[in-house]
């Protein structure tokens, strides 16, 4: 059975759905999943878990959120080489420029995504949680 993680940030509770629906996904094919706040996890726990869901939302000018997502992100992705890894968030405006800007710091990393990360502008749709799920399955 493999291990998954999905850590995440959410101010409105949107990145929060996200994250829900990539735990069920990866439920859904029997992965053993551990949820965690971005607060609650820490590179010392990375070798723990098979793949490693990360979900933070755009802030500011397009940037992972600053106080709690992002330094704890900056303190892991150095343990992620070769490591499964998806990525997923909200947004409220711009063009995604924050998620392929952390595709791309993530898999120069050596990190193997899984997939394209999953956006959704402002609350996920049907659509974006089917994406998200679909996510969490190939974690599995």
């Amino acid at each position: 059975m493999s291990k998954v993680a999905v850590v995440f940030w959410s101010g409105s509770g949107n990145t929060q759905m996200m994250a829900e629906a990539v735990e069920a996904g990866a439920k859904d094919k029997g992965a053993e999943v551990s949820v965690y706040q971005a607060a609650d996890f820490s590179a010392d726990m990375v070798n723990d878990f098979d793949a490693i869901a990360f979900g933070c939302p755009a802030m500011g000018a397009e940037v992972l959120e600053e106080s709690e997502f992002e330094p704890m992100f900056a303190s892991v992705e150095n343990s992620l080489s070769g490591k499964k890894v998806a990525l997923f968030g909200s947004y409220g405006w711009g063009d995604g420029e924050w998620m392929r800007e952390w595709q791309d710091r993530t898999s120069g990393v050596g990190a193997n995504l899984v997939a394209d990360g999953v956006m959704a502008n402002n609350t996920p749709g049907d659509n974006e949680l089917d994406e998200c799920r679909t996510l969490g399955g190939y974690l599995a």
